[in-house]
């Protein structure tokens, strides 16, 4: 009949600062968003939200190290094409699609974790994508709601 609902107290959060270089990446930010689990939730159970405030770069959730991060590069690249067809016209040439990936790649993941730990599949990594090779600095901030 009555449920109870018990009020969050727990909040941390923490800012990456990421350097992506001067080519379209994918960066891997499994590894930090796990360090941060154990310094900040240990055996804690809620949700990590990733969360990048750029205009052109987003989080996703995919296998890396066998092909796929390069094929959604690839992907990218077929659908936003480095090209003058862009209105947004400042940058490098075809910098415009760079503000259209937040629509297909989002900023921001919220991900499970239970016991103090991420839980992803098997072959799950979380990722920061940046196409904008005018921009080579990153932030990504880590919040955990337990």
């Amino acid at each position: 009949m009555g449920r109870r609902w018990r009020h969050v107290r727990f909040l941390r959060t923490t800012v990456l600062n990421i350097t992506t270089g001067t080519s379209e990446s994918v960066t891997d930010l499994t590894r930090a968003c796990e360090e941060f689990l154990t310094r900040t939730a240990p055996g804690r159970d809620g949700l990590l939200n990733v969360f990048v405030p750029h205009a052109t770069a987003g989080i996703a959730v995919l296998e890396t190290g066998a092909g796929s991060d390069d094929d959604l590069l690839a992907a990218l690249h077929h659908l936003l094409p480095a090209d003058d067809r862009w209105q947004h016209r400042h940058g490098s040439p075809g910098h415009g699609r760079d503000h259209v990936l937040p629509a297909l790649v989002p900023p921001h993941a919220t991900l499970p974790v239970i016991g103090g730990r991420l839980e992803l599949g098997t072959w799950q990594s979380v990722c920061l994508v940046d196409t904008n090779r005018d921009n080579a600095n990153r932030q990504v901030r880590l919040s955990f709601l337990g």
